[in-house]
């Protein structure tokens, strides 16, 4: 056994985790980082980047499948799922390179193996080779969350899959059956559905993807049912009956149950926090369903140490990580940086059509007690959409009618998950109508539609 001091040991190198190492290098401390698995966590391995991948695979299959609109020809057109499975993975691989890489250059001590808390400001890491005890001043907790899996419908890897199986799938499915249409299950029926999957979704609330605005929800269901998706909403698999190469799922709906059979399966019912086997409890860190509870600053109940990313709770997003590793850091540092404004984080979804949105939804706005102006733009009455052959869309904003505030923006449609950030940057300007209506989008560009649609909310729309 050897022992190592830092000023900062940081467990879990995900997107909160590895940033946090850097942003605390660069500002002169002494960082080590432990992983149990691969640099760059679920996000980067298993996540948001290997998915996106797969995801354009898609997307490209799909254009090529119109090339006749485009004036163009092709023939035989077919894909290899391995090989769309091994470009994923090889981006996954290069990206966590990328990260040892980051490492190295920072100066940042990393130790491969399982970490658990002996006191406050001591970690026990047992790596392949040795056990090592790390001392340190301060402590963040970045272990990220995994799927959560309910009695029944536990994943198996063969019939039942999580996201991790879906990104290395043994067979293409012919019948797939998705639970749960949030991020994870949206994207992954969209990808299997694009490449021929006879796709049912079920989501036990009223509608898809129910963190989203209802009317980008109700917009986006339509077009994966134009896309040959079978929704159910209001649903729920009460049981799964897996013979070989068959599952019959139990379906409930309108308290009526009946059965569908499929031969492969995706459970994407939310996450659960890795809270587990890190000696939390015996330190008196306070936890709640699963994750970590936290102030404005992501500090716990135990001084000196912090937790970030989505064993911190919720929005699961790694750009919300991320932020926080770097708060977190400045702060651990003597700095005085801002906390991370959950309502000013975007959220993205990769389906296709894709989904982004900030802020207040017209009805959280409306709960709130804000009265509000609402304004909306399609993709059809924007000349470079059209020119793309992507007129299926819409833009949404809502703002505060007495003073301009801009509360929230949705958009549904192609490269929203881009457009986004205009509105993101806007909101931590504190932007009002005004601001956004004498700024000048350039033409032609889909960043257009965002200039209209502030413009309907005022009654000063010009395209439609």
């Amino acid at each position: 056994m050897s022992s190592h001091s830092f000023d900062l040991v940081i467990i879990g190198a995900g997107p909160g985790g590895y940033v946090a190492a850097i942003r605390a290098a660069q500002l002169g401390l002494n960082v080590a980082i432990v992983e149990r698995e691969n640099m760059g966590g679920i996000c980067l391995n298993w996540g948001c980047i290997p998915t996106k991948a797969m995801l354009r695979s898609a997307e490209v299959f799909h254009l090529i499948k119109r090339a006749e609109e485009f004036g163009l020809s092709a023939e035989k057109i077919n894909f290899d799922l391995h090989s769309v499975t091994a470009r994923s993975r090889k981006v996954a691989k290069q990206l966590s390179q990328g990260v040892d890489y980051l490492m190295q250059k920072n100066k940042v001590s990393t130790f491969i193996g399982e970490a658990a808390l002996q006191a406050s400001d001591t970690i026990e890491v047992m790596t392949a080779k040795v056990k090592e005890t790390l001392k340190a001043k301060n402590i963040i907790l970045a272990t990220g969350a995994r799927a959560r899996e309910l009695p029944g419908l536990e994943a198996d890897g063969d019939l039942v899959w999580t996201y991790r199986h879906a990104l290395q799938p043994k067979r293409m499915p012919k019948k797939l059956l998705v639970i749960g249409s949030g991020a994870i299950g949206i994207e992954f029926a969209s990808f299997y559905n694009t490449l021929g999957a006879e796709t049912v979704v079920v989501e036990v609330m009223d509608r898809i993807l129910p963190v989203e605005d209802q009317e980008i929800s109700a917009f986006a269901r339509k077009q994966f049912v134009k896309q040959g998706m079978n929704i159910l909403e209001k649903a729920s698999v009460t049981k799964l009956d897996r013979k070989k190469g068959l599952v019959k799922a139990h379906i409930e709906q309108n308290g009526k149950t009946r059965t569908q059979d499929f031969d492969t399966v995706i459970s994407a019912i939310g996450i659960v926090g890795n809270v587990e086997n890190l000696g939390l409890e015996a330190l008196g860190i306070v936890i709640s369903n699963s994750h970590i509870v936290t102030d404005e600053y992501c500090r716990t109940s135990v001084k000196g140490i912090y937790a970030i990313g989505d064993i911190a709770g919720e929005p699961w997003l790694a750009h919300k990580a991320s932020h926080e590793g770097v708060m977190v850091a400045e702060l651990i540092a003597g700095g005085n940086p801002h906390p991370v404004k959950p309502e000013s984080i975007a959220g993205c979804t990769y389906c296709n059509p894709q989904v982004a949105s900030v802020g207040y939804t017209e009805e959280k706005a409306k709960a709130a007690g804000y009265e509000v102006k609402v304004g909306r733009f399609p993709f059809i009455g924007n000349g470079k959409a059209i020119a793309l052959g992507e007129p299926e869309g819409m833009i949404k904003t809502v703002f505060e009618a007495k003073t301009g505030e801009l509360l929230g923006a949705h958009m549904v449609g192609a490269e929203v998950t881009e457009l986004i950030q205009g509105y993101v940057i806007g909101k931590n300007l504190e932007t009002t109508e005004q601001d956004l209506m004498e700024t000048v989008f350039p033409h032609p560009t889909l960043s257009e539609m965002m200039h209209e649609s502030v413009l309907d909310a005022y009654e000063r729309v010009v395209h439609i």
